[in-house]
């Protein structure tokens, strides 16, 4: 929209990527057609009909992707079908004397298991798939749920509670820190151990979440992330816990937990070394490549052995977990899950969700609106 306001960011963009060398910009761009678009009626000479093949009800959509440096097209793709992998949606049909029925509303389950099966997918664990051969809704393989209207098999669907309907968007990255709090509660079982403190490095949606679940569990919580100010801060406090800013070595205190939601390669390697004797550290955020963080390995090695403490990363989940997820968002304070939601935006403009703002957490865009 050519609004004074959206001219004077555009104007302000420029400003910023002035003196950036134009070979050095990549341009991502995204597009999409749908064959509901198909012409349904035309004209045609007086008394004469015309005639045309259409797809009738059986719409296809085609995401396309394309990355363009200065040179040309770097890189390109499509995708039959939406893209996105979290979801919300409410039932319109459902088979008869199923656990759903009209009405409902339900999270999809991201990840298939794989077709061979591998030993954990034929056990219905296919969250730890072994062969790497599963499928996931909008990140592998399989189309997303980026779409007004979206199928998916009745065994895959979490229903959640009506009263859940602004802050259910929440289950899917609930789902992860659930399976992780499972796996660091499984870990803690190896021998005595009765842990006080939990770090979350990282405070976006998923370090916020897995806060709550410390909270949740009576643990005394603290959360470090480079924002000073801003909704984070707030969000933290509102819990009961500490927030913090700077390194992670300038804490003052082990933790007895540390889960690592920042993606930040400072963070993991600094998280592993300030552990408490017997203490596990989870690695839930994906570092981005080429970060330059030294580790020595030495000094890791002999934290972890005469320590006693455990490393693991975790991702995706399972039925269970998207369960789990949905309890704790239950049990949580309403108004505190809705502060996680910063922005919601419509369909109609949809590119003002990627649009990063200072005090944003989590965005979404509502095809209902």
């Amino acid at each position: 929209r050519d609004t004074e306001a959206n001219r004077r960011k555009r104007e302000e963009f420029v400003d910023r990527i002035r003196s950036t060398p134009p070979e050095h910009l990549i341009f991502l761009d995204e597009s999409g057609v749908t064959t509901s678009m198909t012409r349904l009626y035309a004209r045609c000479l007086g008394g004469r009909r015309i005639h045309e093949a259409t797809p009738g009800g059986h719409w296809k959509i085609l995401t396309i992707l394309g990355a363009m440096r200065l040179s040309g097209i770097a890189a390109a793709m499509t995708i039959e079908e939406a893209t996105g992998h979290e979801s919300l949606g409410r039932v319109i049909q459902a088979p008869s004397g199923g656990p759903l029925k009209a009405g409902d509303l339900v999270v999809g389950i991201v990840r298939r298991p794989d077709p061979v099966p591998c030993p954990a997918c034929a056990a219905g664990e296919w969250d730890m798939c072994r062969n790497g051969r599963y499928t996931e809704r909008g990140i592998k393989e399989k189309h997303g749920f980026g779409a007004e209207r979206w199928r998916i098999e009745p065994e895959y669907a979490i229903k959640v509670e009506p009263a859940l309907h602004d802050v259910a968007i929440l289950v899917e990255p609930g789902s992860v820190l659930a399976k992780a709090w499972e796996h660091i509660e499984h870990i803690g079982k190896r021998a005595y151990w009765r842990p006080k403190t939990l770090l979350i490095t990282g405070a976006g949606p998923i370090g916020l979440l897995a806060a709550l679940m410390g909270q949740q569990r009576g643990l005394a919580v603290h959360v470090l992330d480079q924002v000073t100010d801003g909704p984070k801060p707030k969000l933290v406090e509102a819990l009961g816990a500490q927030y913090h800013t700077g390194s992670v070595q300038k804490l003052g205190f082990r933790p007895d937990i540390v889960i690592e939601c920042s993606g930040a390669a400072a963070a993991m390697r600094d998280g592993m070394l300030i552990l408490e004797n017997d203490g596990i550290f989870c690695m839930v955020g994906s570092s981005a490549h080429a970060q330059d963080a030294v580790l020595n390995v030495s000094d890791l090695n002999r934290g972890m052995v005469l320590g006693n403490t455990v490393t693991f990363g975790v991702v995706n989940a399972n039925k269970r977990h998207y369960e789990n997820a949905a309890d704790a968002l239950r049990r949580a304070d309403r108004t505190w899950l809705q502060g996680l939601i910063t922005r919601r935006e419509p369909l109609s403009n949809w590119q003002a969700a990627f649009h990063r703002q200072p005090n944003d957490v989590k965005v979404l865009i509502d095809f209902a609106a």
